[in-house]
């Protein structure tokens, strides 16, 4: 799941984190940061250990600190794999939008099964404000400018009406955002068996036609 040979991980004001040489190094650190992500994402940072960590991914807590120097280390870089894969799949679900509202009715479909199928690592993000709030809010920083610029571009094609102050288009990314971490949150973490289609579809009614009557 996590591929990272040939790479290195770094944190605002941290070190780089240590990487494996080999093969069965990187195999290794892999179980470590899925068996982080099944216990933080399931019990919480706090209940969560080093030692529950290395017991469920089957190895010596000696070897835990040959990757990570804590279990802090080891969210902050779940949070970061967290936001690659998460802009990765909505770049790929909205390549084939006809405008901005069909991107966004694709983007919000395929944010809330991307949820579903990994609640864990949606959980230990949310959870991370807790922790590091620095990750934290890079992880939706990240996912704001890339949205505004998005949404500014839209703006420029006559996809979307142009906002009327200073800053719009920061605001509606943000705004946006907040729509799905909350709709994720009802409808994938606390009811992960209602009807996304009828989720999706109310969303989307909103966002084409606002509150006020016509």
């Amino acid at each position: 799941m996590f591929q990272m040979a040939g790479k290195s991980i770094k944190t605002k004001g941290k070190r780089t984190l240590p990487l494996p040489k080999t093969g069965r190094g990187e195999i290794t650190r892999r179980k470590i940061l899925d068996a982080a992500k099944r216990e933080i994402g399931q019990r919480g940072f706090g209940e969560a250990s080093v030692s529950t960590i290395t017991a469920e991914a089957g190895v010596g807590q000696g070897t835990f600190y040959i990757y990570f120097r804590s279990k802090e280390d080891v969210m902050r870089e779940l949070v970061q794999h967290m936001g690659r894969q998460l802009r990765h799949h909505l770049t790929e679900a909205t390549a084939a939008a006809k405008n901005r509202l069909d991107a966004e009715k694709l983007g919000l479909r395929a944010f809330l099964q991307f949820i579903r199928r990994d609640p864990d690592l949606y959980r230990l993000v949310e959870e991370s404000q807790f922790v590091d709030a620095a990750i934290y809010r890079d992880y939706y920083t990240e996912f704001a400018k890339g949205y505004g610029m998005a949404l500014a571009a839209a703006e420029k094609r006559g996809d979307i009406r142009p906002g009327k102050t200073p800053g719009h288009v920061e605001v509606r990314a943000w705004m946006l955002m907040g729509i799905s971490v909350f709709l994720g949150q009802r409808y994938c973490l606390w009811d992960p068996k209602a009807p996304l289609d009828a989720v999706v579809d109310a969303a989307m009614d909103m966002l084409a036609n606002g509150l006020a009557p016509k």
